[in-house]
């Protein structure tokens, strides 16, 4: 970058305004001034012309306060606390820094042998059916992104194309394919079929455009995260002692984490990191799940298999439960409320045994607005919120593109996690349940707000650096893993220190993955308390259903 423009201000300025728009009580903003943020960066390593980095660090930041401030209140701490910009940055990508015996994400037939199979559906490891996630063009040259989740067959016969096409590998002649379906259909049409069958699709809006819909109407004057009283008949939850020289914060908590993916098992993750107890559950023969995200996203946890639509699985959650603090549910909004263990379960069973819950819940369009109910994923909020259009713009194009990284999954997370930090030091202080949520796209609403970069940094950072000139040659159609493994490939050149400091990362075996588990440390770090995780990853399903 050049002096016009610095990171480090840029940070400061937005975590200012996250400061002065009131979502946390005065006396966390009181601490500020121990929150230090550093180790800007001169030039841009990732090329997306949103703040990225900037806005992760100052989330980071306010994460940062409300630990401080219940390290005084549970320890007596005046510490500090401190922010790598960089380090920041790697925390958007966590999946991608993650791995296995040396084997990372695109290690695709070397890492295999180390993981759970629970692509049950093949919606992973089909590349013909990987590609029913993808954005398009439609007849009325506007641009749709279909979704067929984690099973792509549904997607398929609503388009028109067989589920399967055995030995299709062609990675060319699959767009081509898809392509030549999607041009049949005008974008209305698509979006009566994907609404009929219940799809994640959208069409890709522009940010103006979105925000006149009746839902970005709503949802943009939400602040960046809710928590709303459940019952407030319980009385305040007393912390546990711990007598750690350096303690953690969340030591003796409980957490159930009813989760997928990325978003809202980084909430889980990070609640690990401040020392809570955390059971991810799921169910591997009906649940699927994206093998190699359990790497990172279960790091700090133990897991179990439990259906909750079987009665003696139902019976063995409800122990869990019954001793548990925090419930995080990232599933479709009123999933986990039909099989009877929702906000209103919570309530009732926090009354009863006279100690309030906290229920957190992470969703694509949000809990507000006529689409709150709609199934979505990162690409789905970045096309339907403007991100995708303005990615394009940005390189050039006059069509939307997926911004490399699943980052809106990791913002949100962090998001969550920080109103769950809140909603634990609220719970201590004066008791109650409640409940807290955020979507990915409040996220991508909070990331446009802080504009993007100044064009002269974007031109002389980005579109005149040769180093992204294979990156620039991708186009709408190509998938998240074009995209994001030519952005890590130019991070790997503009930044390969990062990757290889081995400060920003820690390493553990791992008996469930058999082998030598690295990820990325704890973004924060503490003069007085301390982050980190009581025990390595595991892939789905690897514990007893018991707490530990």
């Amino acid at each position: 970058m050049t002096i016009s423009y610095s990171q480090l201000e840029e940070t400061k300025r937005i975590f200012a305004d996250l400061l002065s728009s009131n979502i946390l009580p005065t006396e966390f903003v009181a601490l500020a001034p121990q929150i230090k943020f550093y180790n800007e960066s001169t030039q841009l390593t990732v090329p997306c012309p949103l703040k990225q980095t900037e806005l992760i660090s100052a989330l980071k930041g306010l994460e940062a306060l409300i630990a401080l401030k219940m390290s005084q209140v549970r320890f007596e701490s005046t510490g500090s606390a401190s922010i790598d910009l960089q380090h920041a940055l790697l925390f958007l990508f966590s999946t991608y820094c993650s791995s296995v015996n040396g084997f990372f994400k695109g290690d695709k037939k070397e890492v295999l042998k180390y993981l759970k199979h629970t692509d049950l559906n093949q919606a992973q490891s089909d590349p013909y059916r990987r590609m029913s996630a993808n954005l398009y063009r439609t007849k009325d040259n506007r641009y749709y992104h279909i979704h067929g989740s984690l099973d792509a067959t549904t997607t398929l016969k609503m388009i028109g194309l067989p589920p399967f096409q055995h030995g299709l590998t062609d990675y060319q002649k699959i767009v081509d394919i898809y392509q030549s379906k999607l041009d049949e259909f005008n974008c209305d049409q698509l979006e009566e079929l994907n609404v009929k069958n219940r799809q994640a699709g959208v069409e890709a809006l522009k940010r103006e455009d979105f925000l006149k819909t009746p839902h970005g109407e709503t949802i943009s004057s939400k602040p960046i995260f809710e928590i709303h009283e459940l019952e407030t008949e319980t009385p305040p939850v007393p912390f546990t002692l711990v007598k750690d020289e350096k303690p953690q914060i969340l030591s003796g908590i409980k957490v159930l984490e009813l989760c997928r993916i990325i978003a809202g098992p980084t909430i889980g993750k990070i609640l690990a990191e401040y020392g809570a107890t955390v059971i991810k559950v799921t169910s591997d023969e009906t649940l699927p799940d994206v093998p190699f995200f359990q790497v990172d996203g279960n790091m700090g946890k133990h897991t179990t298999n439990l259906n909750l639509k079987e009665n003696e699985d139902r019976v063995k959650f409800e122990e869990l439960l019954e001793e548990a603090d925090i419930v995080i549910d990232g599933y479709r909004t009123g999933v986990i409320e039909k099989l009877g263990f929702g906000r209103s379960k919570v309530t009732e069973l926090a009354k009863r045994r006279g100690k309030g819950y906290i229920y957190a819940s992470e969703n694509c369009f949000g809990f507000s607005g006529e689409w709150s109910g709609r199934p979505g994923w990162q690409q789905i909020a970045d096309c339907v919120s403007g991100v995708a259009w303005i990615q394009g713009q940005a390189l050039g194009k006059n069509e939307p593109m997926i911004p490399p990284f699943p980052m809106s999954d990791y913002g949100t997370g962090c998001i969550v996690a920080i109103s769950i930090l809140l909603a634990v030091y609220k719970r201590n202080a004066v008791g109650g349940s409640y409940w807290c949520n955020s979507s990915l796209v409040q996220y991508d609403l909070l990331l446009m707000k802080q504009d993007i970069y100044p064009n002269e940094i974007w031109e002389s950072n980005v579109i005149k650096n040769p180093v992204f000139a294979p990156f620039k040659q991708l186009r709408y159609y190509d998938s998240v893993d074009q995209i994001s493994g030519g952005a890590l490939a130019i991070f790997k050149q503009l930044n390969p220190e990062a990757l290889q400091n081995e400060d920003y990362f820690t390493s553990l075996f791992s008996d469930g993955f058999n082998g030598m588990i690295k990820v990325l440390k704890p973004v924060v770090e503490y003069s007085d308390i301390e982050v980190g995780y009581k025990c390595s990853s595991r892939p789905n399903g690897f514990d007893a259903p018991e707490w530990w």
